[in-house]
């Protein structure tokens, strides 16, 4: 065997990610250390535990690193099939409930442990509630979120749209799916994924899309959304977020409800004290809030949940005639 890897799987309202500690990164911060991922060693390992025929095109997952400072518990290089991503919620979500399942932060059997994590995009926060010795839902607190710009006329395969852009750690681009005539739905899910990919290429390099960090910059998804009218105590909405280059987030997407809270509570939709009902395109459920308002935008809220699925060993044998695997997308 030339190369193996244990991971630590888990999902987070069925959205995959896969845990690995035992991988070295080069940097003085997750955010060099992330850049420097990108042509290393770690980029040779993300291909071998995330593509096929050990993982698969919508695999997720993480290298837990040491943090920026003793400020946070540790770090993360989050990881998809086609590189390393800046943010990633429902990621935070399952480093939370892991680093308490397996005793990395201490926490209570009643209450809550927090989780500090430096991402590449800053630091953010999973605060894991705790009932009877078991972790009942997971909140992650995101870094500072904003409208990017709204409304912004563009010409699709399927119609001339309006698309918002707004960040929640990375950049995402939002459209209604009924303006391409599409629900967010399993039957819709083929031309979704195709749309999600138009949009994001098409505005990738929109000037509203080019941050400061040039690191941050260029639109990282596309959420397709579906208005389900008001819950008991804010609106409700359905919502598939297609990612990286085509990848489809099972969960309702953890920074992608981020920038839709920074969307919402601009436009009045999202009123003070009321909660964003965020469902996915298989069913499973956010609720969202803004914790607070700052200079910068609005730290949103996301609440769910993560579970383990397993432990896996992967090797490469010698003569393997795919040891970095492939993608069929």
């Amino acid at each position: 065997m030339t190369l193996t890897i244990t991971t630590e799987d888990w999902h987070t309202a069925g959205e995959p990610f896969r845990i690995v500690t035992s991988v070295d990164t080069d940097g003085a911060t997750v955010a060099e250390r992330r850049a420097n991922a990108m042509t290393g060693e770690p980029d040779r390992v993300r291909r071998f535990l995330c593509l096929e025929p050990r993982g698969h095109d919508d695999m997720y997952g993480g290298f837990v690193t040491q943090p920026d400072d003793e400020g946070a518990d540790f770090g993360v290089l989050f990881w998809h099939k086609d590189g390393f991503s800046t943010a990633c919620g429902h990621g935070t979500m399952a480093l939370g409930a892991w680093a308490v399942a397996t005793g990395r932060v201490a926490a209570p059997d009643d209450g809550e442990a927090v989780v500090t994590i430096d991402v590449p995009s800053g630091r953010v926060q999973a605060r894991v509630q705790r009932e009877a010795g078991r972790t009942t839902a997971v909140v992650f607190r995101n870094v500072p979120s904003r409208v990017l710009q709204r409304g912004i006329r563009l010409d699709t395969s399927r119609g001339t749209v309006d698309v918002d852009l707004a960040y929640g750690g990375a950049v995402y681009a939002s459209v209604p799916a009924g303006a391409l005539g599409l629900e967010v739905r399993r039957a819709d899910a083929p031309e979704l994924i195709r749309l999600g990919r138009e949009i994001k290429w098409s505005l990738n390099d929109h000037p509203a899309a080019v941050l400061d960090d040039a690191r941050l910059s260029g639109v990282y998804g596309t959420i397709l959304h579906d208005d389900l009218g008001r819950a008991d105590d804010g609106p409700w909405q359905r919502n598939v977020t297609i990612f990286a280059d085509g990848e489809v987030d099972r969960s309702p997407c953890g920074s992608g409800t981020a920038a839709r809270v920074a969307l919402l509570a601009d436009s009045g939709e999202l009123a003070d004290g009321e909660w964003l009902t965020h469902d996915s395109i298989v069913g499973t459920r956010f609720r969202a809030r803004v914790a607070e308002t700052v200079a910068d935008g609005v730290i949103p809220e996301v609440t769910g949940n993560a579970h383990p699925v397993g432990t896996c060993t992967f090797t490469e044998a010698q003569g393997d005639p795919l040891p970095l695997g492939f993608s069929l997308r």
